[in-house]
């Protein structure tokens, strides 16, 4: 094909060892995953000229492509906290499109359960207290206070209420429930939402994501080499990319997260509508983020957030599956979760989610799927729409 004009396929996915995982490195995870996706494709691995990376050594990507044995002649690495991978997987989609590579592997690794457990670190998350934050580290607002704030201004706002925040939390669950592969599984309720520990006001402990290890990797590749890998080719058909801001000072409406920018350009350049998902899998990290989120990608208006989350409709057999492996509330979250979402996705429209498969009003298998990344405190949103042939 002629560069600029070639299509985008993912065309291997997969995850290292996840949950509780604690005699290993994140540098292993990190190989563990990229085998695991190059099998799943079973392209040549001399084909893959290209590699993206984040959030482990200090030239993260230098550093892991040499763990792994590459030598890359394109790399990223952007680090825009969990919606790095859905960033990373529009650059990379660009630089095929251009010509600039011909298969890029996206992958990640993290210990960071067992490294608290065995007292390699702590579980308080800083972003340091230089530049614009300096303003606020002193007064001890945490990453979580940051989400409890914006969580709150949605409920004066719009009235939305800590039982429909709870209903996110309580679906995730469900779906989790058929994921043998998710860290828990147990049903939950509203009541035991709210019943749980304060975290950050109107946060209990159900209302954030667990913590565990664990890695994924995506392999992308230009459309000439589909005919060459054992997988179901799943297709770039969209992203967008967005930054909103650093400090909450400059956040210009809390109810209103990057993903309203993000989103509308990759359903635009995808050529479909959020009204044509068949699921979504969106990042997680407190059930406020999924709520928001799904208003700012245009599954309901603004502030409809909390009545379009309740009556099981982001259940496997909801009006729109939502994060269908139960996200980072229930399956795991080990970090920057964005590239799990890349994943799941991709098994859903493959037909190879098993127990957690989504099925079409009609029987058959999804046809069209988005991923949505969220970093920091809202501060960053990518979104990928993907679709199969």
């Amino acid at each position: 094909m002629t560069p600029g004009n070639r299509k985008v396929a993912v065309v291997g996915v997969a995850l290292s060892d996840c949950g509780r995982v604690d005699d290993t490195t994140p540098y292993a995870l990190h190989a563990q995953a990229a085998r695991r996706a190059l099998a799943d494709a079973g392209l040549d691995r001399a084909l893959i000229d290209g590699f993206a990376s984040a959030g482990l050594g200090v030239l993260a990507p230098v550093e892991v492509a040499e763990y792994l044995g590459m030598r890359p002649t394109w790399v990223d690495s952007t680090s825009v906290g969990g919606a790095t991978w859905e960033v990373m997987a529009a650059h990379a989609a660009d630089a095929i499109t251009a010509g600039h590579a011909n298969a890029v592997l996206l992958v990640y690794g993290s210990t960071a359960r067992a490294d608290i457990r065995a007292g390699r670190r702590t579980g308080d998350l800083s972003f340091g207290a230089r530049g614009p934050l300096q303003f606020e580290v002193p007064y001890g607002h945490t990453l979580i206070a940051k989400y409890a704030m914006a969580a709150r201004r949605h409920m004066i706002e719009y009235g939305t209420t800590i039982e429909q925040l709870a209903e996110v939390a309580v679906q995730a669950r469900a779906n989790a429930a058929l994921n043998p592969g998710a860290m828990y599984r147990d049903p939950i309720t509203v009541d035991d939402v709210l019943s749980g520990p304060m975290i950050a006001d109107p946060f209990t402990k159900l209302h954030c994501c667990l913590r565990s290890d664990g890695g994924a990797a995506v392999l992308l590749a230009a459309e000439e080499y589909i005919r060459d890998c054992r997988s179901t080719p799943v297709w770039v058909l969209g992203t967008g990319e967005h930054v909103s801001h650093s400090t909450m000072s400059e956040w210009p409406d809390f109810t209103v997260s990057p993903a309203a920018v993000s989103g509308r350009r990759a359903f635009e350049r995808a050529g479909v509508g959020p009204e044509e998902m068949d699921f979504a899998e969106i990042y997680d990290a407190f059930t406020y983020m999924t709520l928001v989120t799904l208003e700012d990608l245009g599954f309901c208006a603004k502030g409809e957030g909390g009545a379009f989350v309740e009556k099981g409709r982001l259940t496997l057999s909801g009006a729109l599956p939502v994060n269908t492996d139960g996200g980072g509330l229930s399956a795991q979250h080990p970090g920057m979760r964005g590239l799990f979402l890349l994943v799941e996705a991709v098994r859903q429209l493959r037909g190879e989610a098993e127990t957690r498969q989504v099925r079409r009003a009609d029987g058959g298998l999804p046809r069209l799927g988005v991923a949505s990344g969220t970093g920091g405190w809202f501060c960053s949103s990518g979104t990928v729409v993907l679709g199969r042939d």
